[in-house]
């Protein structure tokens, strides 16, 4: 179990619990400040435009990010109040694209560390490496259509037939069993993340 790490490995516990714990509090402002700029004033009235992980993820979320190293994160808002025809997919993109920022950056700053022979390891662990390879696969894993990820919104705001598809309650069991299949192919996002993350720094340096 991934709570097995706080006393086999405390610092490469202590990064991933750090790493994903900001990169969700981080992907929900994105959502949050997404909403407030396309009118809907939910998130900064339910008091969701802060900083606190445990207004985002919870206790519930927390505790298993903290035992199993599985984490979500949520931000309300009110899709009627968007001003834009497609709000509501400028809103659901906000939150990954935070995501690729962050992987951008993490990866960016380890190339350079690379280049210039400096070392970023902390006490054996490499937290520019985590932070990227995580937020890459956080990217791929909620862009992928399947409700209730960010994908789905994303493309059922410009394909209507998908939007009626997963609006359907009778689809509801449906969304959750594909979510749950997502969950079985975890090992092969982190490879694909890894592989992304890998490709980029090697495309900095180039090597």
């Amino acid at each position: 179990m991934f709570v097995d790490n706080l006393l086999n490995d405390p610092a490469y516990y202590l990064t991933v619990v750090f790493s994903v714990t900001v990169s969700i509090v981080l992907h929900e402002l994105g959502h949050g400040f997404a909403a407030v700029q396309q009118g809907d004033d939910t998130p900064s009235r339910t008091g969701h435009l802060t900083w606190n992980p445990m207004v985002h993820m919870g206790a519930m979320g927390l505790g298993l990010l903290a035992f199993v190293g599985i984490a979500f994160g949520v931000m309300p808002v009110n899709p009627r109040n968007f001003r834009d025809r497609h709000g509501d997919a400028f809103v659901a993109a906000a939150g990954p694209l935070v995501n690729v920022f962050l992987a951008l950056l993490a990866l960016t700053l380890l190339a350079t560390c690379l280049a210039l022979g400096i070392d970023p390891e902390i006490a054996g662990v490499n937290p520019l490496w985590i932070m990227g390879q995580l937020n890459v696969v956080l990217a791929i894993f909620n862009l992928i259509p399947v409700a209730p990820l960010d994908g789905s919104a994303v493309v059922a705001s410009f394909v209507p037939a998908y939007a009626s598809f997963v609006r359907n309650p009778a689809n509801a069991r449906l969304h959750w069993v594909a979510f749950g299949i997502l969950f079985f192919m975890a090992g092969e996002l982190f490879q694909l993340g890894r592989m992304l993350a890998s490709g980029y720094i090697g495309w900095l340096i180039g090597s």
